[in-house]
């Protein structure tokens, strides 16, 4: 089995990924790479595992809001992910609010003077800002709130990753009939890893690290403040059975470099953990049980924490 995790952006430069290979009982970490070309990523993984599964984790959204989701046509966000490719505009930005619309949610190309998250909600027919949230991007007691998916803007957004992902990795994938299921709208995540077959889960770095028990002394964007977590990351290694590699031993060693990619490379790491202490079953590999969050909004591996602000009831009709 191979456990990987897969740091998305925009920016191909700041898209790494980090992989583990199961051998008994042990995992082998090697050091992060490049994810290179989105669109034979899962190919390139499924030919790495030798048959075997592949445990792929995320961070960019897997799901839509369930205020979103009321009258689509589609049986549930798999199905929507798919109908997309017929969407001619679906992953073009919007500048205006009069671009708007369900066939293209998106927004904002740039930034407009008097642009807020109450008028993008209202011009896609949302009752409020917080109907673009979906419940595991609302802020829990243990982390602060997850960006909403369809906004562009700014440095805490992940709607321009969601496009890039969504639309060059999980796309083809979805149209070359690849044996790609995702969590949890498949299953349980444990139970999809079956010979042959990628199982997909979005991830949280800074969910990721309270799972682990890993804390820093200031930002995850400073070199300085990366080597501060080191102990931490060993102990967590230590108790999940995983041996860096030569390449991820030095990586840690030097806070993952002093370049602006040295985050994404931190996160990576994190991320893979997370998918490993889920495999071990120290952490939960369903979501809650939710209509909304099962079939259309997906969930963050491993969290149990509930959302602070609870979401807004919507009938099933």
């Amino acid at each position: 089995m191979l456990a990987a995790h897969a740091d998305w952006s925009i920016d191909p430069r700041k898209r790494w990924i980090a992989v583990a290979r199961q051998t008994g009982t042990r995992w082998s970490l090697a050091a992060p790479g490049l994810v290179g070309d989105p669109g034979t990523l899962l190919q390139r993984l499924r030919s790495e595992a030798g048959g075997g599964p592949v445990a792929l984790g995320v961070d960019f959204p897997i799901g839509v809001p369930r205020a979103y989701a009321v009258g689509q046509p589609d049986r549930d966000f798999p199905d929507f992910l798919r109908r997309t490719a017929t969407l001619p505009d679906f992953f073009r930005v919007c500048s205006t609010l009069d671009e708007l619309s369900r066939e293209r949610p998106f927004y904002p190309a740039r930034g407009v003077k008097g642009m807020t998250r109450l008028s993008h909600a209202a011009a896609l027919g949302l009752d409020d800002a917080n109907g673009l949230s979906r419940l595991c991007d609302r802020a829990t007691g243990e982390r602060p709130a997850g960006a909403p998916l369809f906004w562009t803007l700014g440095a805490n957004q992940t709607g321009k990753a969601a496009i890039a992902a969504w639309r060059d990795m999980l796309l083809p994938a979805l149209a070359g009939r690849q044996t790609l299921l995702m969590w949890p709208f498949d299953g349980p995540f444990r139970s999809l890893l079956a010979p042959g077959s990628i199982a997909l889960a979005e991830t949280y770095p800074a969910e990721a690290m309270r799972h682990l028990g890993i804390t820093l002394r200031g930002s995850k964007r400073r070199q300085s403040d990366r080597m501060s977590a080191i102990p931490m990351l060993h102990a967590a290694m230590a108790r999940l059975a995983v041996e860096p590699d030569a390449g991820m031993d030095a990586a840690i060693t030097e806070g993952f470099g002093a370049d602006a990619a040295g985050e994404d490379r931190f996160d990576c790491m994190l991320g893979v953990l997370c998918v490993i202490n889920v495999l071990g079953r120290n952490r939960p590999d369903t979501a809650p049980d939710d209509w909304w969050v099962q079939r259309w909004e997906g969930w963050v591996l491993g969290q149990t924490a509930r959302p602070v602000m609870r979401a807004p009831h919507i009938d099933l009709l």
